[in-house]
């Protein structure tokens, strides 16, 4: 957990790479990026197949190049993020400033939540293109690559869907401001406020050690006579 603040407070705390691998999120990221690319390398390598008619290579996915494109493009696009966000989290203890350790994980919740939504599309678009593609040679030459594509575009989905469910989360802790009043109040809801410190209860019978003016008044100035009338 962050903390209250985005977890401002602990910056600058050391990272050991053991926990830091063990945490779910970057648990995540780590299969997300796997994901990625089976995606694209799959479409890359086999996803490409030629007929005997011509020797110019065709999408697999009905020979729809922008099917293959965009499986391509959001695998890639993904790859890079998994190990941009991977080094942001590593380094996310190290940022001492609030409003950047927001921006960080709004970006993360932006991205993330996009991502799902295109790996989403990915899904369906190819699934509907294997779906009408016609039984053919070709077709089965690259029939392992076009359902690995589907396969694991429908896991990137539900990859990143939890990624998203888990910046979510960070970023509501972190504008979480009643995490502010811990360490001021006390915990229990029914304690009263302490009061103001009393004293020992034994009063002194001397309100004052000594008078506050030491000097006396004369009422009888030297060189002074009263005047007689």
């Amino acid at each position: 957990m962050e903390g209250a603040s985005f977890g401002a407070g602990r910056a600058g705390g050391a990272v050991d790479p053991v926990d830091f691998l063990k945490q779910p999120q970057t648990i995540l990221r780590i299969v997300a990026w796997v994901f990625s690319i089976v995606v694209f390398g799959s479409i890359v390598n086999e996803g490409y197949v030629n007929d005997e008619k011509e020797a110019e290579l065709r999408c697999v996915f009905k020979k729809n190049e922008d099917a293959c494109n965009y499986g391509i493009a959001i695998g890639i696009i993904a790859f890079f993020a998994c190990i941009f966000f991977f080094i942001v989290d590593l380094y996310f203890q190290q940022i001492s400033s609030v409003k950047d350790r927001k921006r960080v994980v709004l970006l993360d919740l932006g991205f993330s939540g996009l991502w799902s939504f295109l790996w989403f599309i990915a899904f369906c678009f190819l699934a509907n293109q294997w779906q009408h593609t016609p039984a053919s040679r070709e077709a089965s030459q690259g029939a392992d690559a076009a359902r690995a594509a589907i396969a694991f575009s429908f896991f990137s989905v539900l990859s990143w869907v939890a990624l998203t469910v888990m910046a979510m989360q960070r970023y509501h802790l972190g504008t979480d401001m009643s995490l502010f009043a811990t360490d001021q109040f006390a915990t229990d809801p029914n304690t009263g406020y302490p009061g103001y410190p009393t004293g020992s209860g034994i009063e002194s019978t001397e309100t004052y050690q000594s008078p506050p003016f030491s000097e006396t008044i004369d009422t009888s100035p030297k060189g002074y006579q009263v005047p007689t009338y």
